[in-house]
């Protein structure tokens, strides 16, 4: 595949694409013998938009997707913008024009794209504008990714950082309050208030935020674990936390 190319595969990843930027579309390959009414929304928008698509056997898709679960549609597509650190500033400020306060969540040191994918998809379910992550030791935006997030990939953007403790600082200076989460620390993520501008910082399973990141949080939250295992896969915290300070927005 060439190097201005990007590979997309799932139902709802290839959905959600096609819906949101079907000039993407190079060409799509569809599972041989499988026209069922999952598949068929995708070769009906195929038909409309006029993306060449063809039928194969799931030996060629499995190659395609490099044995990941691709559910019958693997699409090759062009690359989609890439997201930086000039972008935060007009996420923030339009969020500010609408009269919503900023949501931001930061992922400091998460390497598994099935992590990443299930963060993009709560991070969309909870009214996130943008996740941020440092461009070194941190998941990227792969097919992996997208399959997982089930198509919150195409609409929560993934802003990629040279520096992440230069953005914390950033966002600060934009009046946005930085929440980590910590296991040291005392305070409860049920006791602190969480409805103004904010950006949930989650650190990577097993080792948590880097110091830096830690030194840059305006403060430091836990999770209650009443049980015997220490910590939570990180999209499953991630997922407590941001609906958490959706409960608190909603009141």
């Amino acid at each position: 595949m060439a190097k201005n190319e990007e590979l997309v595969f799932g139902i709802h990843a290839v959905n959600a694409l096609l819906a949101s930027a079907p000039e993407r579309f190079i060409e799509i390959w569809l599972l041989k013998g499988r026209e069922d009414d999952r598949l068929m929304p995708i070769i009906n928008l195929a038909r409309k938009y006029g993306i060449a698509a063809q039928m194969a056997q799931r030996k060629v898709l499995d190659e395609k997707s490099l044995g990941e679960q691709h559910q019958g549609v693997v699409a090759r597509v062009k690359p989609g913008k890439v997201f930086n650190e000039n972008d935060l500033d007009d996420i923030i400020n339009n969020a500010e024009k609408n009269d919503t306060p900023p949501f931001l969540l930061i992922l400091d040191g998460v390497t598994d794209p099935h992590n990443l994918g299930a963060c993009l998809r709560n991070a969309d379910a909870a009214g996130v504008q943008a996740i941020i992550v440092p461009k070194d030791n941190a998941a990227r935006l792969t097919a992996t990714v997208r399959k997982v997030a089930v198509g919150a990939a195409e609409f929560v953007p993934l802003i990629q950082v040279t520096n992440l403790a230069r953005t914390m600082k950033h966002i600060q200076q934009m009046g946005v309050w930085i929440i980590g989460t910590a296991g040291e620390t005392d305070t409860c993520l049920y006791d602190v208030q969480l409805s103004g501008p904010l950006a949930l910082v989650m650190g990577a399973e097993g080792k948590g935020m880097r110091r830096l990141t830690r030194e840059n949080c305006d403060q430091l939250i836990k999770l209650p674990m009443a049980g015997s295992v220490s910590s939570l896969n990180v999209s499953v915290a991630t997922g407590i936390c941001l609906f958490e300070i959706v409960r608190q927005r909603l009141n």
